[in-house]
């Protein structure tokens, strides 16, 4: 099977018409991806013409949310959500919202492919275009759309420009605190760890330092408080049997709308406990996933082999933990599944599948059958717990397979240490070497 990929995946190959396949198949989708976000039920591009367009409108008269009060997103967030006003004057705001995502992802798409020539490279892009076909429109009119680009070019460059890749970790997290899970795995499994980590704090410092001179200082965390007081958020794993319970008709189980949040979330007994209990269940299971990748790295185990498994059974930590459970969050697999088609490739095709079928299901529950979600049909629950099983049973057996990761002892040697490389991202046109 790898022979006969490595055959089809050539560069003669890989052109219809003198234009290079993967390019084709990408603006298709992202053009597809964009009109669905117009024509699919229940306002996939709701986010965008409610929220965001009102929040960077109020920022340009001086009320900047996050700073003047606390706000759901870390503060960078307002940033990529006032750019789109810049295009205004030519098309609305969701449009522009639109074309500014997609020309990100076309940036970070280009630079993944680079030449086409690089096996791993073509199967990283080929696995980007069927991820984005799948997961539908709530990949591109959602506030982690700006993040996932930015997060794939600091893996591309993590290697040869450490320092660089480190801030794009930072903006991402600043935005949408997720590609800090990135940001961690490498600081657990790289030696070059302080070279990603310094440029990282001293953008945080910077942006601490901006806010709290605007007058923001009490609001700087709003984006961590402010989530304490949320329910549990009907798509979110943890809220599985809540949501059974309801369509069961079970007494004081029921789907309810949170004005205040603008989300509908579920109840039933004990759900304020389990709510309040997500918080530290995920930061707990995050912490041991992060204390098992600091194991293995001084048993001595593969960085390469180590990286792209620990980034993403910690991305996951924020998912299957996560009491908000948005549909949007199934973005963030994209980048350390990418991470781990071009580092290694081994043992990366079950969370490659598993990730496109949890990406499609998400796009059967939003926007498509959302509807009968809110009023807890069996169908859709069959189809949210699919999913939601999914993800679970992706986070254990990356924990059991980041548990069984081989390791070697490597003996120092005088003026050197014998180890791997630290460098296994390929530059354009060069093939990959397996480790």
């Amino acid at each position: 099977m790898r022979r006969l990929l490595g055959t089809m995946l050539t560069p003669d190959r890989l052109r219809v018409l003198g234009l290079p396949v993967p390019w084709i198949s990408f603006l298709l989708v992202q053009l597809f991806v964009l009109w669905e976000g117009w024509v699919l039920p229940n306002q996939p591009m709701g986010d965008v013409y409610n929220v965001y367009g009102p929040w960077s409108a109020r920022a340009l008269q001086g009320d900047v949310v996050g700073v003047t009060e606390p706000w759901v997103y870390p503060p960078v967030a307002l940033i990529p959500m006032l750019l789109p006003r810049l295009l205004v004057l030519i098309t609305d705001y969701t449009m522009a919202w639109a074309v500014m995502v997609v020309i990100l992802n076309l940036i970070g798409f280009g630079m993944l492919l680079g030449r086409g020539t690089s096996r791993a490279r073509v199967l990283a892009a080929s696995f980007w275009v069927l991820f984005a076909l799948a997961l539908g429109p709530i990949g591109l009119y959602r506030i982690d759309a700006v993040t996932v680009p930015l997060a794939v070019i600091a893996v591309l460059i993590l290697a040869r420009h450490p320092r660089v890749a480190g801030v794009l970790f930072a903006i991402g997290a600043w935005i949408k605190i997720w590609p800090g899970a990135m940001l961690v795995a490498v600081v657990v499994a790289l030696r070059s760890r302080w070279q990603v980590l310094l440029p990282a704090i001293l953008f945080s410092g910077a942006v601490v330092l901006v806010v709290v001179l605007g007058g923001g200082a009490g609001h700087l965390f709003g984006f961590l408080t402010t989530q304490s007081d949320r329910g549990l958020q009907v798509e979110a794993p943890v809220s599985t049997p809540y949501f059974w319970a309801a369509v069961l008709r079970l007494p004081g189980a029921a789907v309810v709308y949170n004005q205040e949040i603008v989300t509908f979330q579920v109840t039933g007994a004990g759900d304020a406990v389990v709510s309040a209990l997500t918080t530290p269940l995920l930061v707990l299971v995050a912490a041991a996933i992060a204390i098992i990748g600091v194991i293995k790295v001084r048993a001595g185990a593969s960085q390469r082999r180590l990286l792209p498994p620990l980034a993403l059974a910690l991305v996951l930590s924020f998912i299957v933990c996560n009491k908000v459970g948005s549909p949007q969050f199934q973005i963030w697999l994209l980048a350390p599944v990418v991470l781990w088609i071009l580092w290694s490739r081994r043992g990366v095709l079950p969370y490659a599948l598993l990730s496109i079928a949890a990406a499609l299901l998400t796009q059967f529950i939003y926007p498509i059958m959302y509807d009968k979600v809110l009023t807890a049909d069996v169908s859709a629950m069959l189809l949210l717990t699919a999913r939601n099983a999914i993800l679970v049973g992706m986070l254990v057996a990356l924990i059991v397979h980041l548990v069984r990761l081989p390791v070697a002892r490597f003996v120092m040697q005088a003026g050197h240490a014998a180890s791997d490389i630290d460098a296994p991202v390929f530059a354009a046109g060069e093939e990959e070497r397996q480790p």
